[in-house]
């Protein structure tokens, strides 16, 4: 049967290199399911895979989008599957990775059918948004969707905005869509996650933010500025950069935000993965088990 084995972790865990020793073990190219290494103009920000590591192993969704594109999980899971249909033709296994949590659930368990928006609705909610603020349509959810509204994550725009986007169009609440019932896929699915002791983990955050910025981040995140409204660009990152062209923060204080805010994020990702009981952890450091538990899994698909 064929195998794909979802590699997930927080960030900063170390998901890049150990992806690149399976990909090579198994002859694989790696599927990224990071929804913000999807556009091409966010690399340092993003710790996209380096020209190097892009020529180690064939990569798929890393920088094909511009900063305007539209995209969403559910678009991420059919142009996934397709291509995973595509790949298993001449692959036994296939390896993605990656620590947006809703597009590793898309593709292994399915998004709803939830309808697609409309521009014309999509172009309001937008116009919207920027009238009233967040805490507003927060409140009209609260009163389309208390269901929803209990569980959304409230400072995320694009989730509020999206939930009302589904109300306004259809009539009904978004919670009215949500069936939440797993999608049977044509392959076995093998989930291995990276873990680290909180205090390794923030450690390596902190130093990794403090080598974005050494390789450019500020120049990057300059660079897209005019761009700020972007839905693409309510990124850990950038945001807290633009706080400091803005003239609200100083540099100091915004890189100390990045290095915050990747923690909590970090924490949101662990939170999520660990409600999946499928999930088999290791260290980083613990690849000879990691491989060994993989041999043993994929004998047992034989």
């Amino acid at each position: 049967m064929k195998c794909l084995i979802v590699l997930v972790g927080p960030t900063g865990v170390g998901k890049t290199e150990l992806s690149l020793s399976i990909a090579e073990k198994y002859h694989s190219p790696i599927l990224s399911s990071d929804s913000r290494q999807l556009y091409a103009d966010l690399k340092i920000g993003t710790a996209a895979p380096t020209d190097e590591q892009l020529a180690r192993v064939k990569h798929y969704f890393i920088g094909t989008l511009k900063l305007d594109d539209y995209y969403s999980a559910a678009q991420y899971e059919a142009d996934a599957l397709r291509l995973a249909d595509e790949l298993f033709r001449t692959h036994d296994v296939l390896l993605m990775t990656g620590g947006s949590m809703m597009y590793v659930d898309a593709v292994c368990n399915g998004i709803d059918d939830i309808p697609t928006v409309d521009a014309e609705t999509r172009t309001h909610m937008m116009e919207h948004y920027k009238a009233v603020g967040l805490d507003a349509l927060c409140a009209e959810l609260k009163l389309l969707d208390p269901e929803y509204y209990d569980i959304v994550d409230r400072k995320n725009p694009k989730r509020v905005i999206h939930a009302l986007e589904i109300c306004y169009m259809t009539g009904r609440s978004y919670t009215s869509f949500r069936t939440r019932t797993p999608k049977q896929r044509p392959f076995h699915i093998l989930k291995i996650g990276l873990r680290r002791e909180r205090e390794e983990l923030y450690a390596r955050i902190n130093q990794r933010v403090d080598q974005m910025i050494a390789d450019g981040l500020v120049e990057e995140a300059r660079r897209i500025y005019p761009h700020r409204h972007l839905n693409s660009l309510n990124t850990v990152g950038y945001k807290e950069l633009f706080n400091y062209f803005d003239g609200t923060w100083e540099l100091p204080f915004a890189i100390e935000k990045i290095k915050q805010n990747t923690r909590i994020y970090s924490r949101k990702q662990m939170t999520w993965f660990k409600r999946d009981t499928s999930i088999r952890w290791f260290h980083p450091d613990e690849q000879e088990a990691l491989l060994a538990h993989i041999e043993d899994q994929l004998a047992r698909l034989q």
